[in-house]
């Protein structure tokens, strides 16, 4: 049994585990190729009831391979971990290379057109008018897609999170979603992936509307724990180039 645990938490809906599942195969045998002792399967539990806890996962000192956000990166998070490298995300609206936006989603019968599309230039596009006064949902205070990418657009635009009447902490993308559809809240700020997986697997998101895009950021980095030899951080580089999990740099 491998020493090490690996996990990809950040996107693995239970409709996408055999997906995530076989991205896994692929950079665990590019990783044994290399003569690292991958683990077998990702770690999808780390607590007594079942459940995964990440700030648990991401500071284990077996930590060989996992993705993170920047957020809890700027909180501490980046002392205990190695950065492997990022994702790209150019598959997904509001996504370019290694950089993602958050949509900034609404219902759908309040708002007065399909949809505002992410402008190409990567910039924020914001309806502060619009959201003064709103309930907010967040799925978490450390989550840069959730909230902390909004208060600074908002920010430089002369506003401030305090535009919103209620903050309601959701713990996920998914249920700031359900929570807005079903009128607990009437805005959140969904990361792209996460509101393109939302558009093909999550019923709620079709009762949903853009009305807006925080800017462009780093998307959420693959890491590896601090205590980790260069050798073996070298591999896993390698590896998830390998995999095509990795931006070319």
């Amino acid at each position: 049994m491998s020493r090490f645990i690996a996990a990809l938490p950040m996107y693995d809906w239970p409709e996408v585990h055999t997906e995530t599942d076989a991205q896994w195969v692929r950079l665990r045998d590019a990783l044994r190729r290399r003569g690292v002792d991958a683990p077998d399967a990702l770690t999808r539990t780390n607590m007594p009831d079942g459940s995964l806890e990440p700030a648990a996962l991401w500071r284990d000192p077996a930590l060989l391979f996992a993705q993170t956000c920047w957020g809890p990166m700027g909180l501490g998070l980046a002392d205990h971990v190695q950065v492997i490298g990022q994702p790209d995300y150019s598959a997904f609206e509001g996504g370019q290379g290694e950089l993602y936006s958050s949509a900034v989603v609404m219902r759908r019968n309040e708002t007065p057109h399909a949809g505002v599309p992410a402008p190409a230039d990567g910039r924020a596009v914001l309806p502060p008018d619009r959201l003064r006064g709103k309930r907010f949902a967040f799925n978490g205070a450390d989550s840069m897609s959730g909230i902390l990418a909004l208060t600074s657009d908002l920010e430089a635009m002369g506003e401030g999170i305090g535009i919103f009447s209620e903050r309601i902490v959701s713990g996920g993308h998914r249920a700031s979603i359900v929570a807005v559809a079903e009128g607990r809240a009437d805005v959140a700020a969904i990361d792209c992936r996460s509101w393109s997986m939302a558009q093909r697997f999550e019923p709620a998101a079709k009762e949903l509307a853009v009305v807006g895009w925080t800017g462009r950021r780093e998307g959420l980095p693959y890491i590896c724990a601090q205590g980790l030899p260069r050798e073996t951080v070298d591999a896993l580089r390698e590896a998830a180039t390998e995999a095509g999990m990795l931006v070319a740099s």
